[in-house]
């Protein structure tokens, strides 16, 4: 993983809301998707613009990474939306329905052309059958930090049934894990579409955990806390990864060639697995 930065939760906000983006600033999500494309009308998609750039240039969101969802380059908006995000401030650009490395070649150029600077990333949504046969191009981007299932659309494009467990989608889903893990990408779960089921979610999120998924992308901030309690390390799992460092680093000073904790076998994977374990420990505790 190339970034440790914390991204378990990640919540859409739409952007025509002016009193969401205003509560949007004390809830404790580890970043936010100012949305000017899907939940935007198209008659608030202009003044949805201007909030999300005045938002993005705020400065009033504290530690949670801030990225704007513009419209595609298809739309009448998406390259007003390309122009305005580029010097909002903002940390990315997310960018909807990527099927190609030539279509994220076109929203860089078109971001260098409205002035953006060079930290400003893509995360780059992946949401069509193109996408996921194209996904090693889309994840070596040298631009994209983050790869965004969109789950909804993809089971709509694949024609899949929409079951609680996911069956039909795993599949895809682990493809597009593959070619984020093959890019050393951040990689984000799709949406749960029912507010009103959270037992159904915290099923799907602790699934979209095993599977391997950095986080996950939310549509309402009661899936925020239940989230993040998800992709935190638990105590027990700190724990067990600091004793597992300092078993390794015992053996080695020993010059022992056989470690174990627990009654079991410890190799160099498990102890890079503790590793990172304890990174994204830390990583969390320093937001405070």
């Amino acid at each position: 993983m190339s970034d440790l930065r914390p991204r378990r939760s990640v919540l859409y906000m739409p952007s025509s809301n002016e009193r969401a983006l205003e509560k949007a600033k004390a809830i404790a999500c580890d970043a936010l998707i100012f949305d000017l494309e899907d939940a935007v009308a198209p008659d608030a998609k202009e003044s949805a613009r201007a909030n999300a750039v005045a938002a993005a240039g705020s400065g009033e969101y504290g530690h949670r990474e801030i990225t704007i969802r513009c419209n595609g380059l298809d739309t009448p908006w998406g390259a007003d939306d390309l122009a305005a995000a580029a010097t909002s401030g903002a940390a990315a650009v997310v960018i909807p329905k990527v099927n190609s490395h030539a279509y994220l070649e076109e929203i860089e150029r078109q971001l260098d052309a409205a002035g953006a600077p060079a930290e400003l990333r893509i995360w780059a949504m992946i949401e069509t059958p193109t996408a996921l046969l194209d996904i090693r191009s889309i994840a070596h981007h040298h631009r994209v930090d983050v790869l965004v299932m969109g789950t909804n659309d993809l089971v709509k494009e694949l024609r899949t049934a929409a079951l609680p467990d996911r069956s039909p989608l795993v599949p895809h889903l682990a493809t597009a894990l593959v070619g984020a893990r093959e890019a050393d990408k951040v990689i984000l779960d799709g949406v749960y579409n029912d507010v009103r089921d959270p037992e159904g979610f915290l099923a799907e999120a602790e699934q979209g955990k095993a599977l391997g998924f950095d986080g996950k992308t939310l549509v309402h901030p009661s899936q925020v806390e239940p989230t993040n309690d998800v992709w935190a390390p638990d105590g027990d799992e700190v724990d067990v990864a600091r004793r597992v460092i300092a078993a390794f680093e015992e053996a080695e000073a020993e010059g022992r060639g056989v470690i174990t904790v627990d009654g079991r076998m410890i190799e160099n994977l498990h102890v890079d697995n503790a590793r990172r374990v304890l990174a994204v420990a830390d990583a969390i505790a320093a937001l405070g």
